[in-house]
């Protein structure tokens, strides 16, 4: 009788389990009646955890990889000496090593003359004290790389920490990324439009990669951090500033963990974690203080989003954050390939953020978005709670690549006051947002509780948008 009491909590496990296999190699997704999805679907955020463990290297308390300290490479950490000499012969090392490297920069000022560029099985360690301080010089970040600016693949200047097919990478300790760019790449924001366009129009021709090529004379901002078509990564416990544009870019990566890190980067643009087209993510306990959104999950835009080799971004774990910027948790705008199982939990506020989820595509960009659960959060002030459109920015409002947003779930969510709106929906005729459901919501004030257009099947359940009404109605004299 034990055993046949167990039997249905197996097969829970095992449709979660074959429903997450099946969407890495392709197979349809099963339907919100096959995966529970009135519910927190624990069964699926669980399998997912289990097969989340970053880089090997930081699996255990003893690492097996070598440790060199970079002052043994010719850095010296007075802030002057430039030290990318140093950290190209530390990489070049590591690539010799079986095992690969553990690189330790201590207490210091280490400046970096342009990038740094990774390998395999590379832990770069910046421990208490230290900070990478890197070159403000755009010609330093030169010769350009292969990379992706809002969603289009292009050539375009290196990111400052740079990796692309790598495998068991990872950044830890308590010191510093700092950008230190205040003077130069934010400035770039007025005047990227054309290159902004014509990358875009390479996108929507199909242009040839290896013809979008955006390196001196043109416009367009390096991430501070990027890892393209990686696995294995752990980045952990460092404090990032002054980014040239996107914090941190996971671009098609696979087993990542963003653990503990800290944020006061607040240039044009500087969000804190980009995942595009990446898969089985972990995202906890960070601090948030950004310029722009905290973590925007991308997808790829518009035709580079639905070429063959472009895959959804999914399978992500959002918990135990501390939102402050923008928007806390963002999915799209460019997000063609999709986006699919998405669980943010026990996140709070550390200060003002205009939005706490904020879903946003339009007729251009197609895909989905579904499978996205929203439980046990915390907001103060905001200007909308929850906003979900298939109409932003205007755009595409005469294309016909509709996107289907549908099986997104949220409970147990408080703010204090929402000086626009609680909840806006907004989808389309083409393509109404369906199967959405709120419980448990509560606004203490909002100038309007709820507003929708174009959506079918949507669930209310002992939510209170703007207040409570207390005891009995009024009688009639």
């Amino acid at each position: 009788m034990k055993h046949l009491l167990l039997l249905p909590l197996l097969f829970m496990h095992l449709a979660a389990a074959l429903a997450l296999s099946n969407q890495q190699t392709g197979t349809p997704a099963l339907s919100s009646q096959q995966t529970g999805a009135t519910g927190d679907n624990l069964s699926l955020r669980d399998s997912i955890l289990s097969i989340i463990n970053g880089a090997p290297s930081q699996r255990h308390a003893i690492s097996d990889q070598r440790k060199a300290l970079i002052t043994s490479f010719g850095a010296k950490g007075d802030g002057k000496t430039d030290c990318k000499p140093a950290f190209d012969k530390a990489i070049k090392r590591a690539r010799r090593y079986m095992r690969g490297l553990h690189i330790v920069v201590p207490e210091g000022k280490w400046y970096v003359k342009g990038p740094i560029h990774f390998a395999s099985d590379v832990t770069l360690e910046l421990q208490r004290g230290a900070t990478l301080l890197f070159s403000p010089n755009p010609e330093d970040y030169l010769p350009m790389v292969e990379t992706s600016w809002e969603g289009s693949f292009c050539y375009n200047y290196s990111p400052f920490i740079y990796g692309k097919g790598l495998q068991n990478v990872a950044i830890i300790g308590e010191g510093t990324i700092d950008g230190n760019c205040m003077q130069t790449f934010p400035k770039w924001k007025t005047m990227q439009k054309a290159d902004q366009q014509l990358l875009r129009q390479q996108d929507h021709q199909e242009t040839p990669v290896s013809q979008r090529l955006f390196g001196k004379g043109h416009y367009l901002r390096p991430q501070l951090m990027q890892f393209y078509n990686c696995k294995d990564i752990t980045i952990s416990g460092v404090f990032i500033t002054n980014s040239p544009f996107w914090c941190v870019h996971l671009l098609c990566c696979e087993n990542v963990i963003c653990r503990g890190l800290r944020y006061d980067a607040k240039l044009v643009n500087n969000d804190g974690i980009d995942p595009e087209m990446t898969r089985n993510l972990l995202i906890e306990n960070i601090d948030f203080n950004n310029g722009d959104d905290n973590v925007a999950i991308k997808a790829g835009r518009d035709n580079d989003g639905w070429h063959s080799s472009a895959r959804p971004s999914e399978n992500i774990i959002i918990r135990n954050c501390h939102f402050k910027g923008l928007h806390g948790v963002v999915i799209g705008s460019e997000m063609s390939a999709g986006v699919r199982n998405v669980f943010v939990e026990d996140c709070d506020y550390a200060g003002y953020v205009k939005r706490g989820l904020y879903i946003k595509t339009n007729p251009n960009r197609g895909g989905f978005v579904n499978n996205i659960y929203f439980n046990r959060c915390k907001f103060g002030e905001v200007e909308d709670l929850f906003y979900i459109t298939s109409m932003y920015a205007g755009e595409g409002a005469d294309d016909h690549h509709f996107t289907d947003v549908h099986n997104i779930h949220v409970s147990d969510v408080t703010c204090q006051s929402a000086s626009a709106a609680a909840i806006v929906l907004q989808g389309t005729e083409a393509k109404p947002l369906h199967d959405i459901s709120f419980r448990n919501v509560n606004v203490g004030k909002a100038a309007i509780g709820y507003a929708s257009m174009n959506t079918l099947d949507i669930i209310l359940q002992n939510c209170n948008l703007g207040g409570t009404v207390q005891g009995a109605p009024s009688q009639a004299k």
